[in-house]
């Protein structure tokens, strides 16, 4: 028992955290708040996700499940997934379908067209200057081999009717299956731009029903009913060049990256009642979870997501009321994304929120991505010592591109217990020792006797044992200083290979004041 108690003890040697009213900083310019709001039909759990204008080391940027249209896959997994190329924070994204997470608008980048817009749904795209433009797009894809322009039945969707479909390597590794179905497989395929000429070879042509494999860094025109399949078959034969283009309507100059969602809910800083998009009633009318996106008058940007379904805890919101919440948090303009059991919010691979139910494997995501050095928080740790338990404390940092490193370790009286400056480093996760090593002590060198004439010796007779040496001095290892008791800091300092400087902070309090003794054993008889 007394040893429980005092590894119990232990684990309350560190960690200062921030006071409870205060915003947690994930990392520099990036909190997490949170916030009740009580309401006659109950309570309101808000989430908030607060991020800089994007550029720099932090970008806001669309995520897509499993690198592909199709399949789902939860936030979490998806932030592990792309943990070594990024540290993220964010919320769910665009509607999708169920049956095989295709997302209901548009999925745009690195300027790559992913998915299409719905022309009846509003989509949400970051542009170079790292403003958030809500607006509505439409989108008209065409293609031509060696005869007229026809227009394209779909892009990175399933066909429904007659026609030809362009598909990336965005969809996934194959076509879907299609009966009777004649295509055009094009290598290489340019990077997938809208409103440009996208000119690849026909390398192969196959007829058939089944899924035709498509080429990582190339394309499929897949044709279905006679018309399109005779257009195919005799306009884009192997070595012809085709010419695709995948056009918005109207230009969006300046877009980057974009997602799919809706509807527009803030606008030039009032919240919209109806936006007349496609949505029933039962979409946007009920409380329930709600996850949305907005712009700061500043250019920060907010992620915000609403718990619902839990009548103990949080009822949720409707549509109207997640607009008046954007407004109150000081959005200009903003959009809705995915409700209901899709609402998340998580960091690092770790939930935010409380969804209303396990975490629904979801489509898109839309997030924070911070490429700079990332310290994360100190975590104690017990471990065995000889007969007893003490602590240790766990301090790392991460970097996703090579970098110059300065790693700074202040005691609390204000002294460097740790300093290090590195060449370039590259990209993986760091440890720093705590407590930190003692310097070695170097073993006094000793002063050699006078030299003085020998006198003649009579040496010993020989034994029928070796003659054992002498031991040698050897310079006492380092030792692990005790830490002082207070508040230590940790900065390390990063310039990236791309000469992006970035810098964090992470504190924690030793306190061993809290360490419970073992007791004595009792003397008193039964």
């Amino acid at each position: 028992m007394g040893r429980r108690l005092l590894a119990t003890a232990l684990l309350a040697l560190l960690l200062a955290a921030p006071a409870a009213a205060q915003p947690r900083t994930l990392w520099p310019g990036v909190t997490f708040d949170t916030g009740v709001q009580f309401t006659s039909h109950g309570s309101v759990a808000i989430n908030v996700l607060t991020g800089p204008r994007p550029g720099g080391t932090t970008a806001l940027a669309p995520a897509l499940s499993n690198e592909t249209l199709t399949g789902t896959e939860t936030l979490t997994a998806m932030q592990r997934r792309t943990a070594a190329t990024a540290t993220s924070a964010g919320v769910n994204g665009d509607f999708f379908t169920f049956a095989s997470g295709i997302p209901s608008g548009i999925l745009l980048r690195d300027g790559q067209l992913a998915s299409p817009p719905s022309d009846e749904r509003s989509s949400a795209g970051i542009l170079t200057d790292g403003t958030l433009d809500v607006r509505r797009v439409s989108f008209v894809g065409t293609w031509q081999g060696g005869g007229a322009q026809h227009d394209l039945a779909a892009f990175n969707r399933p066909l429904t009717g007659g026609g030809i479909a362009l598909y990336t390597d965005a969809w996934g590794p194959a076509t879907p299956a299609l009966a009777a179905a004649t295509s055009a497989i094009l290598f290489p395929f340019p990077a997938a731009t809208p409103n440009g000429n996208l000119t690849a070879p026909v390398v192969e042509l196959r007829r058939g029903g089944a899924p035709v494999p498509i080429p990582p860094g190339g394309a499929v025109l897949v044709a279905k009913g006679a018309a399109g399949a005779a257009a195919l078959g005799a306009e884009a034969p192997v070595g012809q060049l085709v010419t695709s283009r995948l056009l918005l309507q109207p230009d969006w100059p300046g877009v980057v990256d974009a997602i799919g969602g809706g509807p527009q809910i803030v606008r030039d800083g009032a919240a919209v009642f109806s936006a007349g998009e496609l949505f029933t009633p039962d979409q946007i009318g009920p409380r329930a979870p709600r996850s949305a996106v907005g712009q700061l008058a500043d250019g920060r940007i907010i992620l915000v997501a609403v718990d619902g379904g839990q009548p103990a805890y949080s009822v949720g919101m409707t549509n109207f009321e997640l607009a008046q919440t954007l407004v109150r948090l000081g959005a200009v303009t903003g959009m809705a994304l995915d409700s209901g059991g899709s609402t998340t919010m998580a960091f690092d691979g770790t939930l935010l929120n409380r969804p209303s139910g396990p975490e629904r494997p979801i489509s898109t995501a839309l997030q924070f991505q911070y490429t700079g050095v990332y310290v994360g928080p100190a975590v104690a740790a017990v471990v065995p010592a000889g007969n007893g338990v003490t602590a240790r404390v766990s301090l790392r940092y991460k970097l996703v591109r090579p970098s110059t490193v300065t790693v700074r370790l202040v005691a609390p009286d204000g002294s460097l217990a740790y300093d290090e400056e590195s060449g370039a480093k590259r990209p993986g996760t760091y440890a720093v020792a705590f407590p930190p090593a003692a310097p070695p002590v170097t073993p006094p060198v000793p002063t050699p006797p006078p030299v003085t004439t020998p006198s003649p010796v009579t040496p010993p007779p020989p034994t029928s044992s070796a003659t054992a040496s002498a031991p040698s001095a050897r310079a006492p290892a380092a030792a692990s200083v005790a830490p002082a008791q207070g508040r230590w800091e940790l900065t390390v300092s990063a310039t990236d290979d791309i000469g992006q400087p970035s810098q964090m902070t992470q504190s924690f309090v030793v306190n061993t004041t809290v360490v419970k003794k073992t007791p004595p054993p009792s003397t008193k008889k039964p």
